[in-house]
């Protein structure tokens, strides 16, 4: 992890620090989702069941929706990812 920055002075600094802080662990929670659904989203691929393939797509997709939507990612990288878990789980199908 990176090293912590020397405490600040003023208050509205103080403020923007805890407010930072409180965005990256949310952030960060959101990602790891994203990575998760991912990863469940390959492991079915590999197994080549097409029902359980249909069903975690559609909640990656939407994982990924809300990460883009809640700024977490941006628009055309939500987008890309969607695109290339589409197209790999269509080549099972």
């Amino acid at each position: 992890m990176a090293t912590k920055a020397a405490p600040k002075k003023n208050l509205s600094a103080i403020k923007k620090a805890r407010q930072d802080e409180k965005r990256r662990v949310r952030n960060q929670s959101v990602e790891t989702g994203i990575k998760t659904s991912t990863k469940r989203l390959e492991a079915a691929i590999a197994a080549g069941n097409k029902e359980e393939i249909g069903k975690v797509l559609k909640s990656t997709i939407s994982t990924i929706n809300k990460a883009a939507s809640k700024g977490v990612i941006h628009k055309n990288t939500a987008s890309r990812k969607i695109s290339r878990l589409t197209k790999k789980a269509n080549t099972v199908k």
